[in-house]
């Protein structure tokens, strides 16, 4: 049976991006840069491009020859290489969860820090069971009750990165103040449940919690959501942006360093985080009976 060429992960696509930039660096052209490892110039291209695997040793010999010094720009890429093809615990739901979605956990699972501006729903990070099950339900218009649910599951098993031993994953979240104001007909007790869960993460030493006032000035977050993953090692970051159809990445770093201002920008407009979380307590009162 032939091999299967490797597919390009976003794993795989920072991995490629990283070498092709040191390579850059370093003033090397294909032809020569792979010539200096043995290699001819398609097979470095399809490492760039995350068509084909690469080993760790493989990683550690070009970044050497690039005349990369860092140890821990070595160690991260090392370790992209050794993890591009890992399954992960999303793999169980490999049926229900799209590639971009898993791409999307992965990335989770490996970043150190993730800032998020929602102006529609609740980061997924910080959401109930409740709050997920309703949300993905009115989104999903093809998806079955079954899958819904899993889909829930999913979401919810995210949110273990928030506490994991290995150094929580920080998140700083701007919600749009009506994202607050949202009711659910079915369940009234949903939201009530969401604010208090928005309190709850908001004491965690790891999560920044800002709510964008209706009254808000205009700002760049009105050109809607997106997510700012960051990694450790100084390794580039990775913005999401999603629709109906899915999920899109923005991994050039000039065009992630204009999501990561407009964030900034975000940030100066919204609310500070103990007036964000005096509005939460205050809403969360006005949903009791």
């Amino acid at each position: 049976m032939p091999n299967s060429r490797p597919v390009p992960t976003v794993r795989r696509r920072r991995l490629g991006e990283s070498l092709r930039r040191f390579r850059n660096d370093a003033g090397l052209n294909l032809d020569d840069a792979a010539a200096t490892v043995g290699w001819k110039a398609p097979k470095l291209s399809r490492i760039e491009n995350a068509t084909a695997h690469i080993r760790r040793g493989e990683v550690t010999a070009l970044l050497k020859a690039y005349g990369v010094c860092d140890l821990d720009v070595f160690t991260a890429l090392e370790d992209l290489a050794r993890d591009a093809g890992k399954r992960g615990w999303w793999q169980t739901y490999s049926g229900i969860v799209a590639p971009a979605y898993a791409d999307y956990i992965s990335l989770e699972s490996d970043a150190d820090n993730v800032r998020v501006f929602g102006p529609l729903l609740v980061p997924g990070l910080l959401q109930t069971a409740a709050y997920a099950r309703e949300t993905i339900s009115g989104i999903s218009m093809t998806r079955t009750p079954e899958e819904i649910a899993a889909l829930a599951e999913v979401r919810l098993a995210r949110q273990a990165v928030l506490t994991r031993p290995t150094g929580p994953l920080k998140i700083w979240a701007i919600i749009s103040e009506a994202v607050l104001h949202q009711r659910f007909a079915v369940r009234p007790t949903t939201m009530r449940d969401q604010l208090r869960r928005l309190l709850d993460c908001a004491e965690l030493p790891n999560v920044t919690l800002q709510i964008m006032p209706l009254n808000a000035t205009p700002h760049p977050g009105s050109a809607g959501a997106f997510s700012l993953v960051g990694f450790p090692n100084a390794m580039p970051e990775v913005v999401l942006l999603e629709n109906l159809l899915g999920a899109t990445y923005v991994e050039g770093v000039s065009e992630v360093s204009s999501f990561a201002e407009a964030f900034d920008r975000i940030v100066a407009t919204a609310l500070p985080v103990d007036d964000s979380k005096a509005l939460i307590a205050h809403m969360e009162e006005g949903t009791r009976p």
